[in-house]
């Protein structure tokens, strides 16, 4: 990194604490719930939202997704993200099933580059020593 990370920054919590150390490695992990039949589910928590149950492992997602919906931000919602704009914020559906909010990587965001159900695959952002942003691009 070459200048410091002048925007929010996610704020891991013990539940999370896998997630964030996978993703500075640049890996993708899920939450799955073995009560479920091995449902994944986004974000991760240690209780299944399908059935509230407690018996979930973290399972390697493959980073593949595909565009579910997108927004282009033309207007900074916060001083770090000036530089950014115009920018995607999007939700994702993985190829595992969950949808994700992130946003997409992108040389020229605009609706004719964009379409709905497009494949994309995770990239990621290292915005400290500590946080990597899962973000996605296309393929």
């Amino acid at each position: 990194m070459t200048q410091a990370y002048n925007k929010p920054l996610p704020v891991p919590q013990v539940e999370s604490d896998v997630y964030w150390q996978k993703a500075k490695e640049h890996e993708l992990w899920l939450r799955s719930c073995n009560a479920c039949g091995g449902n994944a589910y986004f974000y991760p928590r240690d209780i299944s939202p399908c059935c509230f149950s407690r018996d979930t492992e973290w399972v390697q997602a493959s980073g593949k997704a595909t565009l579910y919906t997108y927004a282009i931000v033309h207007r900074a919602p916060h001083p770090g993200f000036v530089a950014d704009v115009p920018f995607v914020t999007a939700m994702v559906e993985l190829d595992e099933g969950p949808i994700m909010a992130t946003n997409i990587v992108i040389d020229d965001p605009t609706p004719e580059n964009l379409v709905i159900g497009m494949p994309l695959e995770v990239v990621f952002e290292d915005a400290t020593e500590d946080i990597s942003i899962p973000k996605f691009k296309p393929v």
